[in-house]
């Protein structure tokens, strides 16, 4: 990249360079010739202004710029600078009087082979004795000037190029310096070291954002490690619990013999450990992205209310209330349920008496809450309980406080579907309530 940049760098200077050096040199040229051009028509019109006293009086010495003149009458040389002393006329045109000619001349006319000369005409009154007036001047000067600038420019900007280079390989050095910086420091960084951070420049450019970036991309690296370690540290717990109970209740059953309640507790066990397995699954299968249903479908949220209710109803203890009104929403109906069974039974674990349910339509979809009479969710905990394997420690007390699984699978359930759910303030029960919103149209550019 540095040598890309560098040539590119050099070929555009190079380019505008021999550009700007094709201008000045044509327009040094041209400059010097408008001089001359003008030198001769106003020496031409000083030598007509002395003509009108006759060609007996008039004098035409030497010029400091090297103008020659020729007065002619005819074919005949009337009167002529030193320079030009028995020169043959310069030129046959005749303009009238008052009439200039201008045209460029080889120099082997006026006695000097190898240059060009500017010839000017200027047309005078017979009444003079004349009848027209030939200045000539050399263009060497101008010649000699644009290769002057020739010249400089073929020894100038071959230096300017390499300095423009040098500078530009420096200067493109020293800006990705900080890029080698941070791909050294990245090539280092392991799955054990994901603390590391790149080093970030204090230039408030690209490369700084860059370098930010990268930082802010380990960070959350780092996170996702870190919950991914800690996710397999509590499924491994969660795990030992039932099969260390199903080893102890077999091994019990080996030395005595299989009592009345052997099988009840290891099929108790063995559906406890099934739900948590399953609950894994869910939760590893919306890790890798496949949290996005393919069978969507409108689905009547009210109905789903009206199966928990009547499930629920058969729970002893509890006691079930509903507030149902018509409500749709876009999704996978057995996801969406399995979101409302999981809040109900968390409802119902933690109830004292009393659970309520209720739904209803918003204008972009549905709603739905579950609301309990029990212990409620701090404010400090809200969001806390929906990560996995959390459970307060009112559940921790309870035999059957779950996996700490189902608020996080709600979660991303609910986050699959587009949708929200939070714990807010409760309503006329003094426990907690949930509140689920859920669209109501599929995803723009999905197939109804």
């Amino acid at each position: 990249m540095r040598a890309r940049a560098t040539a590119v760098a050099v070929l555009v200077v190079a380019v505008a360079l021999a550009l700007a050096a094709v201008v000045l040199v044509t327009l040094v040229g041209r400059t010097v010739r408008e001089t001359v051009a003008t030198a001769l028509t106003t020496r031409a019109q000083e030598v007509a202004a002395d003509l009108t006293d006759g060609v007996s009086g008039l004098q035409l010495g030497g010029s400091e710029d090297g103008a020659l003149v020729q007065v002619l009458a005819g074919d005949t040389v009337v009167r002529s600078s030193p320079g030009l002393a028995g020169v043959a006329p310069l030129t046959e045109q005749r303009p009238a009087a008052g009439v200039q000619r201008a045209r460029d001349i080889d120099g082997a006319t006026v006695g000097e082979r190898g240059d060009t000369y500017r010839l000017v005409v200027l047309g005078v009154p017979a009444a003079t004795g004349a009848d027209r007036v030939v200045v000539v001047q050399s263009l060497a000067v101008a010649e000699d000037a644009q290769a002057l600038v020739s010249r400089l420019a073929a020894i100038g900007v071959p230096v300017l190029l390499v300095v423009v280079g040098m500078a530009t390989w420096i200067s493109v050095g020293r800006a990705l310096r900080p890029v080698e910086a941070i791909r050294a420091r990245t090539a280092r960084i392991g799955g054990e070291d994901l603390a590391a951070r790149v080093p970030q420049p204090q230039t408030r450019d690209e490369i700084a954002a860059l370098a930010s970036t990268m930082n802010a991309m380990l960070g959350r690296l780092q996170a996702a490690a870190q919950r991914q370690r800690a996710f397999v540290s509590d499924a491994g717990h969660e795990l030992r619990s039932p099969i260390a109970t199903i080893r102890a209740e077999v091994e019990v059953a080996q030395r005595l013999g299989a009592g009345e309640n052997t099988f009840t507790d290891v099929l108790t066990e063995t559906a406890r450990l099934e739900q948590l397995v399953t609950d894994l699954l869910t939760l590893a299968s919306a890790d890798e992205g496949q949290g996005r249903h393919s069978r969507l479908q409108d689905v009547d949220v009210d109905d789903l209310i009206a199966a928990e209710r009547a499930r629920l109803q058969g729970r002893p203890g509890i006691i079930v209330s509903a507030d149902i009104a018509p409500a749709r929403a876009w999704g996978d109906r057995s996801a969406l349920a399995r979101v409302l069974r999981n809040l109900v039974d968390n409802a119902a674990r933690h109830a004292a008496t009393q659970v309520h349910l209720a739904c209803g339509p918003t204008p972009g979809g549905a709603w739905f809450r579950v609301d309990d009479d029990g212990p409620g969710v701090p404010v400090a905990d809200r969001e806390r309980v929906f990560e996995r394997f959390v459970r307060l420690d009112e559940a921790r007390t309870r035999g059957d406080g779950g996996s700490g699984l189902g608020l996080a699978i709600v979660r991303e359930l609910v986050a699959a579907h587009g949708g929200t759910v939070e714990f807010t303030d409760t309503g006329e029960m003094a426990g907690a309530r949930v509140e689920v919103e859920l669209p109501g149209q599929p995803p723009s550019g999905s197939n109804r």
